[in-house]
């Protein structure tokens, strides 16, 4: 043999399923800041600069939400509809929709495709991805459906709209809404629909649903009157999200219920039902039912921790995911009471998902700590803006205290930076990054350590 053919080839750059995805992503971004950037795509003369541009679309396709301009008045219907698309495929997974695209042209499904499939949809093994992608396509439709017709009628019925309009902006709201965009098309979001328990609790319905994640959502669906047999990932997911939306609106509540810019003006039921509300939207949803601008300090700390951790694996939501946060509190549960094992139910965590889950959460705070760091080097803004937008754009949230359209241009960049990541993922952005993985054929001995 000779020495040529003894050689390895270099590995492609493509070659692992976490690049194909992050390398989807760009691409649907680049396409759509083109779409953005074209004279039609905006409302008044001229065209969109390449910042605003690139900004958009990134928040887009990484199911953000932040703005630098209003979407209602600055996009046209064409850039309206360009954005909507890039929320869908966003929401989706760029490799779900190629997936879906192979199975409907050619029938076959090659095995680096469910492979690239597999990492997107967090699907158990390859073979599960055919039943899978159709479950989850015709779910997201189905349930993006029916709340837009909800709120086309409440649209219409009770505001007066024009058919036409009231159609189009309960389609794009029930979008926005179930890929937990946080897009609207009014400048003011939902502040108008504070008071209205349909518009509300339907947008509500379609980010939990959207966020608590796909093989929860399906899972539930048929063990919903049986607790004890559900899986970990459901039972961790349920479980937190339950007490972190429980958590957020008593919080509120109590922080805000006095507080003349946000709470205080409302009558005893709204304030519960303004206040539940605005605990489901960190949730990375970004749609805000009050002036986020005049939140006490303690409501814009427990803002940034739910915006931080997010939603459930595998759905529409961001942030580090609501089943990291479980785990790491289970383990550290375990460690408290001296447990050997991590359980959860009648379940033992494996090693690896605890170590994961660390390795999630302290690349999220590396992220957030640098980014604050960056931004808050480049602008005047306190640090409790900073950290709120940063956090938000970092977990995929979109919600604001007002400030991204007024940031500096290197800044938007800095978010535009902390949105694509965080949609990929810090593990699985780094995973797409390394050059190979290294098989250990030996272990060291084992050496304890003091910590704290």
């Amino acid at each position: 043999m000779s020495p040529a053919r003894g050689r390895r080839r270099p590995a492609r750059p493509l070659r692992s399923p976490a690049r194909v995805i992050a390398s989807a992503f760009a691409a649907a971004v680049a396409v759509g800041t083109a779409l953005l950037s074209l004279p039609v795509a905006t409302a008044g003369p001229g065209r969109a600069d390449l910042l605003t541009a690139l900004f958009h679309a990134t928040s887009a396709v990484c199911v953000t939400g932040l703005v630098t301009v209003d979407t209602g008045t600055y996009w046209s219907g064409f850039g309206q509809t360009v954005l909507l698309l890039l929320i869908q495929a966003g929401g989706l997974g760029i490799a779900t929709l190629a997936t879906l695209l192979a199975l409907l042209v050619s029938r076959r499904l090659g095995l680096r495709a469910r492979l690239v499939a597999q990492v997107e949809t967090k699907a158990l093994t390859a073979a599960d991805l055919r039943p899978v992608v159709r479950r989850v396509v015709v779910f997201v439709l189905s349930a993006e459906t029916v709340v837009a017709v909800v709120l086309a009628l409440r649209f219409a019925l009770g505001y007066g709209e024009a058919v036409p309009a009231a159609v189009w902006s309960g389609v794009f709201h029930a979008v926005s809404a179930f890929n937990n965009a946080g897009f609207g098309l009014r400048a003011d979001s939902l502040v108008g629909y504070v008071d209205d328990p349909v518009v509300s609790l339907t947008i509500c319905l379609a980010v939990v649903v959207g966020g608590l994640g796909f093989p929860v959502v399906f899972e539930l669906a048929r063990e919903w009157r049986t607790p004890r047999s559900w899986s970990v990932l459901t039972r961790i997911t349920v479980v937190w999200s339950g007490t972190l939306l429980l958590f957020g609106t008593v919080v509120f509540l109590a922080v805000e219920a006095r507080n003349p810019g946000t709470l205080g003006p409302l009558g005893g039921g709204t304030k519960v039902l303004a206040a539940f509300v605005a605990a489901v939207m960190p949730r990375t949803a970004g749609f805000n039912n009050l002036d986020i601008a005049a939140y006490q300090p303690e409501t814009l700390l427990l803002t940034d921790a739910l915006m931080f951790i997010g939603g459930g694996s595998a759905g529409t939501a961001g942030g580090i995911k609501v089943t990291t946060f479980g785990v790491l509190a289970y383990v550290l549960w375990a460690e408290l009471r001296g447990d050997p094992d991590v359980e959860v139910g009648r379940r033992r965590v494996p090693a690896a998902n605890q170590r994961q889950a660390l390795a999630v959460a302290l690349l999220g705070l590396g992220l957030v700590a640098v980014g604050t760091f960056v931004v808050e080097a480049l602008t005047d803004l306190g640090f409790d803006q900073v950290l709120f937008e940063v956090v938000s754009a970092f977990a995929t949230v979109g919600l604001s205290t007002g400030v991204t359209a007024g940031l500096p241009p290197a800044a938007q960049v800095v978010l535009v930076v902390l949105m694509f990541v965080g949609r990929i993922g810090p593990l699985t952005l780094a995973t797409g990054l390394a050059l190979r993985e290294r098989a250990r054929r030996r272990r060291l001995p084992e050496e304890r350590i003091i910590v704290g």
